[in-house]
């Protein structure tokens, strides 16, 4: 393995972190703004196209043919994924619950 190799299966790692933000992070910017928008539906549509185009654009040129950088750039996306959403957790880490909003629901 040559060290350009090297180098390039270093960096798949830190590029799929970088699309995982990329793409859970904006998909919590988007619920967050699309629940409170007159058109939600033009937001999570918009948002999916967008963020899906991202992410796989990102993989292809990252992966680029090598299966071993498209498997690290997989490993970096899914670690951004636990990250964004430990990170974007409400209630202290407390889940399942009703939401605050429909606790007083019939």
């Amino acid at each position: 393995m040559t060290t350009n190799e090297m180098v390039s299966l270093l960096l798949a790692l830190p590029a799929g972190v970088v699309l995982g933000v990329l793409f859970f992070g904006g998909l919590w910017w988007t619920v967050r703004k699309g629940v409170a928008s007159e058109s939600p539906a033009a937001w999570f549509f918009g948002s999916l196209v967008l963020r899906m185009g991202i992410a796989l654009g990102g993989f292809c040129l990252v992966g680029n043919g090598d299966w071993e950088r498209l498997i690290l750039c997989l490993a970096g996306f899914v670690v951004a994924r636990l990250a964004v959403t430990r990170l974007t957790r409400r209630n202290g880490g407390q889940q399942g619950g009703a939401a605050p909003e429909a606790s007083y629901a019939p």
